[in-house]
C-alpha cells in the first residue's frame, strides 16, 4: 500500500501511509479522522466501526490507483503534483532564488518554476521525470 499512497499523493490526495502496520486495535486511532482505510489485509473484514475500509484487488499499484479513483469517483478531482510525495503536505510555489544551492546547477539554470514542501523542504520542478509521471497517470485515467 506504500506505493499506492505515493501515487495518491502524486494525484493530490491526502494519503497517509502507516508504516508500522495497522491491526484491529490501532485502527481505532483513526476513527476520529475523515479517512478511508485502504488495505489488502483480509483480517480487517472483521472490523466493526465508523471507518470505511476498502480492499483493492490488484497487486499492481497502478491498477490499485485506477480502482480507488473509480470506486470513490475521484478522477475529476486529481490535482497533479500538489502534495509532497514524501510527507503528504501540500507543496507551495517558491521564488527561484530561494532554491539556489538546493537543486542541481543545471536544474537551477534551466527551470524557472519551483515548488517546495513547507514541512520537509523538498523541492519540486517540472523536469523529465514529471512527464513520465504524467504519462503513468494518463494510462491510469484512460
Amino acid at each position: 500500500m506504500g506505493k499506492l499512497s505515493k501515487l495518491l499523493r502524486m494525484c493530490g490526495f491526502d494519503a497517509d501511509y502507516y508504516k508500522p502496520g495497522l491491526n484491529l486495535e490501532n485502527i481505532k486511532n483513526f476513527e476520529g479522522e475523515d479517512r478511508v482505510i485502504l488495505t489488502r489485509n483480509q483480517k480487517f473484514k472483521k472490523y466493526v466501526g465508523p471507518l470505511k475500509i476498502y480492499f483493492p484487488e490488484h497487486d499492481d499499484p497502478l491498477m490499485q490507483l485506477r480502482q480507488v479513483l473509480k470506486e470513490f469517483q475521484l478522477a475529476d478531482k486529481v490535482r497533479f503534483l500538489s502534495r509532497c510525495m514524501e510527507c503528504n503536505e501540500e507543496i507551495v510555489p517558491v521564488d527561484k532564488e530561494s532554491v539556489r544551492g538546493k537543486v542541481p546547477f543545471y536544474v537551477f539554470d534551466n527551470y524557472g518554476t519551483f515548488l517546495q514542501c513547507p514541512k520537509c523542504r523538498r523541492v519540486y520542478w517540472e523536469g523529465t521525470h514529471v512527464e513520465k509521471m504524467r504519462d503513468k497517470l494518463r494510462r491510469v485515467l484512460e
